[in-house]
C-alpha cells in the first residue's frame, strides 16, 4: 500500500504543475485537511477542509507568480505517512528575480487516499512530526 501512496503523491505533484490545482479530488478523502498552521513563518496560515478549500489556498499562494511550479526532491516513506521534500519556484508577476523555497510536507493516507497534508519549514521538523530523524 505504501508504494501506491508514493505513486499517487507523485501523480498529485504532476497534476499541480499541469493544472495549478491541488491533488485531484479522486485521490483525496472527502474530509481531506490541508494544514499550514504547522509551517512557521508562512503568511497564509490556514486549515482547509476539502480539496476545494485547499485549491483556494493554493490559488492565493501562487497568485503573485507568473510561472510557479513545485518539484519533488525526495519522498520518505513512513508507512501511512509520507514526507515530501519539495522546491517551489516562480517569477514574480510584477517583475523581479526568480524566487525559490524549499519546504517539507507530511502527507497522511487513509484507505489509499490522501487524508491530510501538513506543511513544515524544513525537513527536520517534518521528520520529527512522523517520529523520524535525519
Amino acid at each position: 500500500m505504501s508504494q501506491q501512496n508514493v505513486e499517487r503523491l507523485r501523480l498529485g505533484y504532476r497534476h499541480v504543475n499541469r493544472t495549478g490545482q491541488m491533488i485531484p479530488a479522486e485521490f483525496a478523502q472527502p474530509d481531506f485537511i490541508w494544514d499550514t498552521t504547522t509551517f512557521r513563518g508562512v503568511m497564509l496560515i490556514e486549515r482547509c477542509i476539502g480539496v476545494d478549500q485547499a485549491n483556494q489556498w493554493l490559488a492565493r499562494w501562487t497568485e503573485p507568480f507568473n510561472d510557479w511550479s513545485i518539484e519533488v526532491e525526495e519522498i520518505i516513506d513512513a508507512g501511512d505517512q509520507l514526507v515530501a521534500i519539495v522546491n517551489q519556484r516562480g517569477t514574480a508577476r510584477h517583475g523581479g528575480p526568480e524566487v525559490e523555497m524549499r519546504l517539507a510536507q507530511v502527507w497522511t493516507f487513509r484507505d489509499g487516499l490522501a487524508a491530510r497534508m501538513e506543511m513544515y519549514a524544513d525537513k527536520a521538523e517534518a521528520l520529527e512530526a512522523v517520529g523520524l530523524r535525519e
